[in-house]
């Protein structure tokens, strides 16, 4: 397969590998709600913060959508659209050297989206997909790359949104109306996406002339271009007309099928009964949604002038970002590569319009099932309104949410538009009209990037706990992510493919032996959780001899050396 090359590659192709990891602080005080919701918004360096959400979420994710750079060379775009940002330039300088001081501006924007999609790779679950937003700027290249890390077989489409929806009368050539969304596959054999709903303009296609019993139909083609011997036939009309296929064209159906079709009065030949044979589709058997197509126009999608009035209505009346996208964008791609409980990645948050979308997408999950005037219940009987409304409720409530991860690097956009934004959609607002605006509920966690695991020397810091640890242990050693219900007060993580992964950190049994039993000795050993297997204890050091060690099945890794630390 052709590979894309640049200037810097070679420094970056493996960086993803060689990131720290870093620890994560929580900061209460610009969260919003219930932190448990499970939705989260970091604030920090996208690289490092996704190396430090990697062994709470690797693999876990349905769906990645991120907005980065589109690299037009517009200094004034709040990211400093040349990749310019002190950030990157800073980030270039460390990891690719003195020549990345002179790349060419498209150079620069690969070292710094390969890495990042590196590590976003290894948070999707098999089934999930990412999508990426692009014009044409950099769209050619995106797509290389996108090939190149995700493989081109895992291709599914590039859906085309017409952001604008008047023509640009000042542009140098033709008016850009559209962007670009790259949709990739973690594994194309794995991945599906859900239908679109139909629309009430959509449903009013189907009419019901002759008062079919069936309810509304609309007409279709009984023609294919597949060929199909058994297709090719004549089918004889009402008034004796004669019916074939059009040219180089065929039947869909054989001739017993339509046979069958025209007894069950599924064949229409228009109001007349002399038109061409059409096969009637009532929309009472029709598929519960459409199939998604590419092309997504702003009647379906919004465009980029509704998301400036979305943010000024949050903002008093202002636009603190330049460039943020609908949240019906989101909604409609959240609505096609997500179900209900999935768990939506965003890590160039800007304007924290993922975070927006998907709890809207909860709002309405949560209020779809209405309030019945009253359900049966087991026993046959008509259920009173308020047992009627405690059974919804319940059903509801028990339903499963979408759940948002966004990470934004400019810490005062950060703080004051990302997580503000999501804060006011989900708590209330007042628009600039000084109207109330109630909120949608939810609610999210604040974090930014703590210090790393390791010190300069390799060491681990003195600061960090033993629940910290253990799930940079459990990652490292299994490459999944520790189950979040485990507990963290037994040095037996758990088991792994017949393993049994333990750690010995922190005094974890107490002083009830060398180093508060960080040092597998004997006494250590008879205190550890039973295991009938092979086993991996994770030690500051070992006084056990060789056969001791073989007869248990135990291998030691030493800590900190035979940790990972990048």
């Amino acid at each position: 397969m052709p590979t894309l090359n640049w200037i810097g590659k070679d420094a970056v192709i493996n960086h993803h590998h060689e990131v720290k990891f870093r620890l994560l602080k929580d900061v209460p005080e610009h969260g919003s709600g219930d932190p448990g919701t499970g939705n989260l918004i970091v604030e920090g360096d996208n690289l490092e913060a996704l190396k430090a959400l990697l062994p709470y979420y690797a693999g876990q994710v349905k769906c990645i959508y991120i907005d980065p750079p589109y690299n037009t060379g517009n200094e004034g775009w709040v990211y400093n659209d040349n990749v310019k940002s002190p950030l990157i330039t800073e980030w270039l300088g460390k990891v690719v050297g003195k020549e990345g001081e002179t790349l060419d501006r498209h150079d620069r924007w690969l070292c710094m989206m390969y890495p990042r999609l590196a590590l976003l790779k290894e948070f999707l679950r098999e089934d999930g997909s990412i999508w990426v937003s692009m014009d044409d700027n950099e769209a050619g290249l995106l797509r290389m790359l996108l090939d190149e890390v995700f493989g081109r077989p895992n291709f599914i489409a590039n859906v085309v949104w017409q952001k604008r929806y008047v023509a640009n009368v000042t542009a140098k050539f033709l008016s850009d109306m559209h962007d670009h969304i790259l949709v990739y596959a973690r594994n194309a054999d794995q991945f599906s996406v859900s239908k679109i709903p139909r629309t009430a303009e959509q449903e009013l296609d189907y009419k019901n002339h002759d008062d079919d019993e069936r309810g509304p139909w609309r007409a279709q083609d009984l023609s294919a271009s597949k060929p199909y011997n058994a297709g090719i036939f004549t089918i004889i009309g009402p008034d004796g007309a004669r019916f074939d296929p059009p040219p180089k064209r065929y039947w869909r159906m054989n001739r017993q099928q339509y046979e069958e079709w025209l007894a069950d009065k599924r064949i229409t030949f228009g109001k007349s009964g002399a038109g061409r044979p059409m096969l009637k589709r009532f929309l009472s058997e029709a598929q519960a949604g459409l199939t998604p197509h590419t092309w997504w126009s702003h009647e379906f999608a919004g465009h980029n002038k509704e998301s400036t009035l979305e943010l000024k209505a949050l903002f008093s009346g202002s636009s603190p970002f330049d460039t943020p996208k609908p949240s019906r964008l989101l909604e409609r791609i959240l609505e096609v590569a997500t179900n209900p409980g999935d768990l939506v990645l965003d890590s160039f948050a800007g304007s924290g319009t993922t975070g927006h979308a998907v709890l809207k997408m909860n709002a309405a999950q949560e209020g779809s099932a209405g309030t019945p005037a009253c359900i049966e219940t087991h026993g046959g009987e008509a259920a009173t309104n308020d047992e009627a409304d405690k059974s919804v409720r319940a059903a509801v409530d028990a339903a499963p949410l979408r759940r948002f991860i966004l990470v934004e690097m400019e810490p005062t956009i950060a703080k004051t538009i990302t997580a503000e934004r999501v804060k006011r959609v989900a708590e209330g607002y007042t628009n600039a009209k000084g109207e109330a605006v109630p909120g949608l509920g939810g609610g999210f966690r604040y974090c930014q990037l703590g210090e790393p695991l390791f010190d300069e020397a390799g060491q681990i810091r003195p600061t960090v706990k033993f629940g910290e640890l253990a799930r940079h242990v459990w990652f490292t050693e299994t490459g999944e992510p520790l189950p979040r219900e485990r507990v963290m007060n037994t040095p037996l993580l758990g088991v792994h493919r017949g393993r049994a992964i333990y750690l010995l950190y922190n005094g974890i049994l107490g002083d009830k032996s060398a180093q508060g039993g960080n040092v597998l000795t004997r006494a250590v050993l008879a205190e550890l959780p039973a295991f009938d297997g092979p086993k991996v204890v994770y030690a500051a050091g070992c006084l056990l001899g060789p056969d001791r060690l073989s007869a248990y099945q135990i291998t030691v890794r030493q800590t900190p050396y035979e940790i990972r630390t990048a």
